[in-house]
């Protein structure tokens, strides 16, 4: 049985994260849940692991991970970017620059469902 590794990098204060890693993580969380039915009976299993970063690491909060390889790295046409981002500045005190994700010209804040299938379909081919 092949496995899949979906990893999700976070803002981490005191038990918080910005919205829009929030939203990401309910993203994802859809994702994995519908995967796991749709790639178990091709012989491939989807595992989450979450990776919680503290204010220092903030460059690489909002990364999504498919086997150690980031989402830009698996979708064409995908590429990293960044905004300011008020959430994260509420939580770390200090103006913040949060990550995201341009595909296909568009930028997401928060990155979807659809394109975390698409990534994990790609890797698996089980989807």
């Amino acid at each position: 049985m092949q496995t899949i590794i979906i990893e999700w990098l976070h803002l981490d204060v005191a038990g918080a994260t910005c919205r829009r890693c929030g939203d990401t993580g309910l993203e994802i969380n859809r994702s994995v849940e519908r995967l796991r039915i749709e790639c178990a009976p091709k012989g491939v299993k989807i595992a989450f692991r979450e990776t919680m970063l503290n204010a220092d690491e903030i460059a690489r909060s909002n990364t999504i991970l498919i086997n150690g390889v980031p989402l830009e790295g698996i979708l064409p046409q995908a590429q990293v970017s960044a905004s300011c981002c008020t959430s994260c500045s509420d939580l770390t005190g200090r103006p913040e620059q949060c990550r995201t994700l341009v595909h296909l010209g568009q930028e997401y804040e928060t990155i979807p469902e659809a394109l975390i299938r698409q990534a994990v379909c790609k890797i698996g081919d089980c989807c």
